[in-house]
């Protein structure tokens, strides 16, 4: 099937084009702001652009599913590029399958709640803590394990004073030493909101690493403006964790946002989500993982999808996560192989699951397996 990107307002696929903007402006095109308020959460416009069943239809009119349906202009003239049959369409629909909640799903699978001191201020893990500064995002994954209260008026929007109180127990416990911005994506924020936020946790003298969680340089990378990668570039070490979902997302346009902020001296890594039928296969993955790397964009995790209420469609059995990390090892270099994680349910954390390859051991002698199945024995 062949690709269309939208590169530039040239190539934007007419039927978005026209929509987003009846003059098609290239300027407009480059305005992330603009994008933002012309995202498509209406069924007739979809409709106009991909066969939508009727159920879907109701399910967007009604907002019936377990999240708003929200899509930047420019990630969908991606999406219709490659056409209406292609996976990704699954992760950005509401779909009738997420009406259906199974055994040991749950709308905090991660415990989040529970360790919640503050509005917006989840400390789970002793040295770290996850600072969520909005609500909202560019584009709405159907699979969200916040899909709780991310894009919705749940009466928990983090404001000003959450951020202070959030900056006040920071101080107050030393022992946190690494903060992750998330949400809702944090690149919401505009530059100087952001700015200020990252020049008040690294004026607290014990936090020694600040992360961004984002999905908005695959989604919006219009967002990635030289104005935002020279904030981002002033406060060291400031590291970015991206989230792309399928190799078809790295188009040109997204190319010019990692480089942008790699060329800036900004780490990257990536965390991606194994969701059933749209990359858990082999191939998929393992072509994800190599153009990550061509992009200075290190692979992260890869996660086992959350038991989110509504998500049962989207999660496949561990051990295909588990062939996958071992089909990955010792066929391709190191470096795009991610570790493998299942978050304990309940708040217990993220816990690294790996292919078994020692067979036994005895004493000082261990018996292992490589990556083409052959055995082989250690002595300590």
């Amino acid at each position: 099937m062949k690709k269309v990107y939208a590169v530039d307002s040239s190539d934007i696929r007419p039927d978005v084009r026209r929509m987003y903007s009846p003059r098609g402006a290239p300027h407009e095109w480059a305005d992330w702001r603009r994008h933002l308020s012309h995202r498509f959460p209406d069924a007739e416009q979809l409709g106009a652009m991909i066969p939508l069943s009727g159920e879907v239809r109701r399910m967007i009119k009604e907002d019936a599913g377990t999240m708003p349906l929200a899509i930047t202009p420019y990630y969908l003239s991606v999406l219709c590029g490659l056409g209406a049959g292609h996976p990704l369409w699954k992760t950005v629909l509401p779909s009738p399958d997420e009406l259906h909640i199974t055994p040991y799903e749950y709308t905090d699978p991660l415990g989040e709640d529970r360790h919640e001191p503050l509005p917006g201020l989840i400390h789970t893990y002793p040295d770290k803590a996850l600072l969520l500064v909005t609500q909202s995002c560019a584009t709405y994954c159907r699979y969200c394990t916040r899909s709780r209260r991310t894009g919705r008026d749940v009466g928990r929007t983090v404001g000003p004073n959450d951020i202070q109180a959030a900056l006040a127990y920071i101080r107050g416990h030393t022992e946190i030493r690494d903060v992750l911005l998330s949400g809702g994506d944090p690149l919401m924020l505009e530059d100087r909101e952001l700015d200020g936020l990252l020049a008040a946790l690294y004026a607290i003298p014990h936090v020694e690493l600040v992360r961004l969680g984002t999905r908005m340089p695959i989604v919006l990378p219009q967002r990635v403006t030289p104005e935002l990668v020279s904030v981002l570039s002033g406060y060291r070490p400031c590291w970015i964790t991206l989230h792309f979902t399928h190799p078809d997302e790295i188009t040109p346009e997204v190319e010019t946002a990692c480089n942008r902020l790699a060329d800036a001296g900004i780490p990257l890594g990536n965390q991606t989500v194994l969701l059933a039928g749209v990359n858990n296969e082999l191939e998929t993955m393992k072509t994800l993982m190599l153009k990550l790397l061509r992009l200075r964009v290190r692979p992260y995790y890869l996660h086992q999808c959350d038991a989110v209420a509504g998500t049962a469609h989207f999660r496949t059995p561990v051990r295909e996560g588990l062939e996958i990390i071992r089909g990955l090892h010792g066929h391709t270099t190191g470096y795009a192989v991610p570790t493998f994680m299942i978050d304990a349910p309940g708040g217990g954390g993220k816990v690294p699951v790996m292919p078994n390859y020692i067979r036994g051991h005895e004493g000082k002698q261990w018996i292992i397996e490589n990556y083409q199945g052959k055995v082989y024995t250690y002595h300590e």
